[in-house]
C-alpha cells in the first residue's frame, strides 16, 4: 500500500511507547556520558538527533574519552551499526518504490521497530515500522537533552543504574520471538556465533555475524510461508 496507512502507523506509535521510555532512560546515560567525554550538551543533542543509535553512539564517545580520533570513532561506529545491513536486507522486499526511495524509508528502522514490524511470514508492514520509530526518536532526543544538562551532577552513568539498561532493553526485544520454536532456534544459533567471536574479534564484528546468522534463519522462513 503506497498512501499512508493512518491505522497501523498509529499502532506503531502506540507500541512503541514502552521502547521510547527504555530509550530516554537509554538516552540519559548517554547524555551523562557524553557530558563526561567532553561534548558539550548542544553537540550530545545533534549526535543524537543526526546517527539515532545508541551502541554506536557509546562506541565513539568511549574512544573520543580514550583520546581517539574522529576515524577511529567513525570505524567503530560504523562496525557497530553492521548489523543493520542484514536487517536492511530482509526488509528491503517489503518496501515499495526503487532503491532510493526504499534506502530512505529504511532510515525508519531500528532494532526494535524492526523486530515489531515483523509477521509471522517474515514480511514487515512498514507504516507500524515509521510509528514505532517515531515515539523512540522522540524519547532517545529528549532523553539525551536531558543527561546532557545533568551532565556533571551524576559522578557516574552507573549512580542510577543506567549501565544496565542497554542490555535489558535488547532482552526485552527478543522476548516476542523467544516464544516461538524457530525464533529461539534463531536466537540461540546467533547467541552462539557472537560469543564464539567475542575473544577474538573488534566489537561490532560478533554483532554482524549474528546477525547474518539470523537473515539466514528470516529467508527461510519467508521461503517456506
Amino acid at each position: 500500500m503506497n498512501r499512508m496507512d493512518g491505522t497501523n502507523w498509529r499502532r506503531g506509535l502506540r507500541a512503541g511507547v514502552p521502547f521510547a521510555v527504555a530509550s530516554s532512560v537509554l538516552a540519559l546515560s548517554f547524555g551523562v556520558v557524553a557530558r563526561e567525554a567532553g561534548l558539550s550538551a548542544f553537540g550530545a543533542v545533534v549526535m543524537s538527533a543526526v546517527v539515532f543509535a545508541g551502541s554506536a553512539q557509546f562506541a565513539a564517545v568511549a574512544i573520543f574519552a580514550a583520546g581517539g580520533g574522529i576515524p577511529a570513532a567513525l570505524g567503530a561506529a560504523a562496525l557497530m551499526n553492521s548489523r543493520f545491513l542484514p536487517m536492511g536486507i530482509a526488509l528491503g522486499p517489503s518496501l515499495p518504490g526503487g532503491p532510493f526511495r526504499r534506502a530512505l524509508q529504511g532510515q525508519a528502522m531500528v532494532d526494535s521497530s524492526w523486530v515489531m514490524a515483523m509477521d509471522e511470514t517474515g514480511r514487515f508492514d512498514r507504516w507500524f515500522m515509521f510509528g514505532h520509530t517515531a515515539t523512540q526518536y522522540v524519547g532517545w532526543c529528549l532523553g539525551t537533552l536531558a543527561g546532557a544538562l545533568v551532565g556533571g551532577a551524576l559522578d557516574d552513568a552507573r549512580t542510577l543504574g543506567l549501565d544496565a539498561v542497554f542490555p535489558a532493553f535488547f532482552v526485552a526485544i527478543l522476548i516476542a520471538e523467544l516464544r516461538d520454536a524457530k525464533g529461539r532456534a534463531m536466537a540461540l544459533a546467533g547467541a552462539a556465533v557472537a560469543l564464539a567471536l567475542v575473544p577474538f574479534t573488534p566489537p561490532g564484528v560478533p554483532i554482524l555475524a549474528a546477525s547474518v546468522v539470523a537473515l539466514a534463519g528470516l529467508h527461510h522462513r519467508m521461503a517456506r510461508a
